[in-house]
């Protein structure tokens, strides 16, 4: 039976990765506070996820990611310094990351998949609809997508995942749908799900990336679902099933997102996020944007 369609207000954030890719700096350093621009990466992705209505934000974490709940926390003595400068600008920037929404935090333990750190929020959310997003996907502000995801739970029930056209020498790289039309140009309905296909077996070139609007229903699934690629519980594996039989909390529908989307997860992807977003900033992009041209001209 599909859950009554109330308003979603719980974000989920699962931030329990080692991070790798970016040693050392991730050493002692969660890779979620790594700055892009002048912003730890996790908060864009707090951010992303109250402008769409979501006020009640829980972390999934793990060990030495204590600097996260630091900063969504208020820093008293910080902000008395500047206010004793007078400095309100600064004073404005560090109390935003403190009230931009309730923050949650629940440690993963287990290293066991994006799917376990899923299920480890099924006590905090309980028995509602909520949203999953990847903190490595930075979703640019003018493109609504989780709104535009929200809007087609509330329409068809179910679950929504986010889906992105990629070349089919890269889809590999990406779990991926395989998705029939439905009578609107962005949204698809999801058949089945392939975690990782080599691209002779992938059925489509639409790859999930890190947004998903999720039935609690989800959560039953995954505590059936057995440890699969990499020996960890899949969040795909959990969402195959509830596209196959619907009645358990289906259907699965995909938003195919267009807009600009910046994956911190690499580190030449990061660099060019980085790029791009100080680029539009009005307080640094015109003389940035000089020195990047000057620059470019220069090294060819």
């Amino acid at each position: 039976m599909t859950t009554p369609r109330a308003q979603i207000t719980k974000a989920v954030i699962p931030a329990a990765g080692l991070g790798t890719r970016f040693l050392p700096a991730t050493k002692s350093t969660p890779k979620e506070m790594l700055p892009v621009v002048d912003k730890p990466a996790i908060q864009y992705v707090v951010e992303e996820a109250v402008s769409a209505g979501l006020s009640d934000v829980l972390m999934v974490t793990g060990r030495n990611k204590r600097p996260l709940e630091d900063h969504f926390d208020r820093n008293y003595e910080l902000e008395q310094v500047l206010r004793d400068k007078g400095d309100e600008a600064k004073l404005s920037k560090v109390e935003e990351s403190s009230a931009l929404a309730t923050m949650h935090y629940v440690r993963q333990g287990d290293p066991r998949g994006l799917g376990h750190a899923i299920l480890c929020a099924a006590p905090h959310v309980g028995d509602e609809a909520f949203a999953v997003l990847l903190g490595d996907d930075l979703i640019d502000p003018r493109d609504p997508l989780l709104t535009r995801m929200t809007q087609v739970r509330e329409q068809h029930g179910g679950s929504v995942i986010a889906l992105m056209e990629v070349e089919p020498q890269n889809i590999h790289l990406y779990g991926c749908a395989a998705a029939q039309p439905t009578g609107e140009e962005d949204v698809v309905r999801v058949s089945d799900l392939v975690e990782k296909p080599s691209s002779d077996e992938a059925p489509s070139n639409l790859a999930i990336i890190g947004r998903y609007v999720l039935d609690p229903a989800v959560f039953d699934v995954l505590r059936k679902t057995e440890p699969g690629r990499g020996g960890e519980i899949q969040i795909t594996d959990a969402l195959q099933t509830l596209a196959a039989e619907p009645s358990l909390g289906g259907p699965v529908h995909g938003v195919v997102f267009r807009g600009r989307r910046y994956d911190t997860g690499d580190r030449g992807d990061y660099l060019r996020a980085i790029v791009r977003l100080a680029c539009e900033r009005e307080d640094l992009g015109p003389d940035f944007r000089d020195w990047l041209r000057s620059f470019v001209t220069e090294e060819m």
